[in-house]
């Protein structure tokens, strides 16, 4: 009777101590994954901070770029025209160069090419200016005409425009395929008996046309 109540004393004692190692165990192998998880989502949060800093690191200095290049372009160029063509008053990067014809005949009196760094060839297949003006022996109104098949076909859009400088005068603003193959933006203005036009081959120098050409451009009606 007496080895049968230590034999029951003992397996009793041993359920308790098997849960103690059960649980030990368990805690052991909890802590250990508490800690791998901590360890990773620390090791991902130093990666995706460290992908973050960079990202603003290359975003300021995207900024730095761009406001070094802008002001780069300061002072500004400028070209007066001829008074018997509206007396035209134009202010341009100083980085870009510019050709201007004057004639006191012909279709096209002042014909103005402008371009960063050097003018390309006025007649190449490629060449892209950020900016032309001119003033045309054409109405107002005839100029205009000219897009209403790309204002059908919706190659262009034609909306009211003034120039700052010269808000009584009214005139257009086409955005679109201004010429063949080229997108960008022209403002038609009526001069007189002629018409004066502004524009930019590529929407790449639509910033330039917008923030600093027109606000700056004047002419006498």
């Amino acid at each position: 009777m007496r080895r049968g109540s230590e034999a029951g004393t003992i397996n009793i004692l041993l359920i308790p101590f098997i849960l103690i190692i059960l649980f030990f165990i368990g805690a052991v192998g909890f802590g250990f994954w508490a800690f791998s998880g901590r360890q990773d989502f620390k090791d991902h949060s130093d990666q995706k901070a460290a992908v973050a800093v960079e990202a603003a690191v290359k975003a300021e200095d995207i900024k730095k770029d761009a406001q070094f290049a802008q002001d780069e372009k300061k002072p500004l160029k400028t070209y007066d025209g001829p008074e018997t063509y509206g007396g035209i008053k134009l202010s341009f990067p100083k980085t870009w160069s510019g050709y201007v014809s004057e004639l006191s005949d012909g279709s096209t009196p002042v014909d103005g090419y402008f371009s960063p760094g050097v003018v390309p060839a006025l007649n190449g297949q490629t060449s892209v200016f950020s900016l032309r003006v001119q003033v045309v022996n054409q109405s107002y109104s005839s100029v205009l005409n000219q897009y209403s098949s790309q204002v059908t076909s919706k190659k262009v859009t034609v909306t009211p425009y003034s120039l700052k400088l010269v808000p009584s005068i009214i005139g257009s603003r086409v955005v679109g395929e201004i010429t063949t193959n080229k997108q960008g933006v022209m403002i038609v203005l009526p001069l007189r008996d002629k018409t004066l036009k502004i524009w930019t081959e590529s929407t790449q120098y639509e910033g330039d046309l917008d923030n600093i050409i027109l606000p700056n451009f004047s002419f006498s009606p």
